[in-house]
C-alpha cells in the first residue's frame, strides 16, 4: 500500500468529519459554551478577588477545558456506528488506525481550537498575568491533543453502549490526570516567573506517546466493540 494511498484515505477521513461537523454546528458550538459559561460563572462562586482568581485561573481553565474536550467525545464515532459507516471503515483495506487518527484530527480541529482560541480571553476575565497567557496557550497545544487522543480509546470502548456516558467518564478521567496536573502546574510557574521546560517536555512526551499508541489501541477498541 503506498504513502499516497495512505494519505488520501486519511485526508478523506479528515474532510468528511471536518464537513459533517459544520452541518450540525450545535456539537461545535455546545463545549465553546460550556467552556465560557463554567470560567464566566467562576467568579460568582468563589470570589471576585483578583488575588484569588490569579491563583486558582491555570486550574480552573485547564479544568474547564478538560471538561469541554470529554464533552464532546461522545460523538466521535456515534453518528458513525449509528448509520453503518464504522463497520465500513473497519472492513476497508486501509490501517484502521490511520483512519481513526484522521477522526481524532478533526475532533481536535472542531474542539480543541476553538478552546485554544478562547482561553487568552477568558484568562484575562481571571486577573491571569499576561506573562502566564503564552504557557497557558502552550500547554493547551500540547494537552488538547492528548485529551483527544485518549479519549478516543474510551469512546471506542463504549460506543456499542446506549448510555456509556458515565462509563466514558470513569474510563478517561482517571487517564486525563497527569496531563492536567503538569499543565496547570506549568501556567502557575510561568505567573509566579518559574521555569516550565520540564512540564513541557513531559507533556510532549505524553503526546508522542499518545499519537504513537493511542490510534492502535482505538482500532483495536473498535474491532472489540462491533464484534
Amino acid at each position: 500500500m503506498s504513502e499516497a494511498s495512505l494519505y488520501q484515505a486519511f485526508s478523506t477521513v479528515l474532510k468528511r468529519d471536518l464537513t459533517l461537523a459544520y452541518r450540525t454546528r450545535t456539537e461545535m458550538v455546545n463545549p465553546m459554551l460550556f467552556f465560557i459559561i463554567v470560567i464566566s460563572l467562576f467568579p460568582l462562586a468563589v470570589s471576585p478577588d483578583p488575588k484569588v482568581l490569579q491563583s486558582l485561573a491555570p486550574g480552573v481553565i485547564w479544568v474547564a477545558a478538560l471538561l469541554a474536550t470529554l464533552l464532546s467525545l461522545d460523538s466521535m464515532f456515534r453518528s458513525d456506528f449509528d448509520d453503518g459507516a464504522l463497520e465500513q471503515m473497519l472492513l476497508s483495506v486501509h490501517p484502521v488506525s490511520v483512519l481513526v487518527l484522521g477522526k481524532v484530527l478533526a475532533h481536535w480541529l472542531v474542539t480543541g481550537i476553538p478552546l485554544l482560541l478562547l482561553a487568552p480571553l477568558l484568562a484575562v476575565l481571571l486577573h491571569m498575568p499576561s506573562d502566564s497567557i503564552p504557557a497557558l496557550m502552550t500547554t493547551l497545544a500540547l494537552g488538547g491533543p492528548i485529551l483527544s487522543l485518549v479519549g478516543a480509546i474510551g469512546v471506542a470502548l463504549t460506543v456499542g453502549l446506549r448510555r456509556g456516558g458515565v462509563l466514558l467518564s470513569l474510563l478517561i478521567l482517571p487517564l486525563y490526570i497527569p496531563v492536567l496536573i503538569f499543565a496547570a502546574n506549568a501556567v502557575s510557574n510561568a505567573a509566579a516567573g518559574l521555569a516550565i521546560a520540564g512540564q513541557l517536555y513531559f507533556l510532549g512526551a505524553l503526546l508522542a506517546l499518545a499519537l504513537t499508541l493511542a490510534p492502535i489501541a482505538t482500532a483495536a477498541a473498535l474491532r472489540i466493540s462491533l464484534r
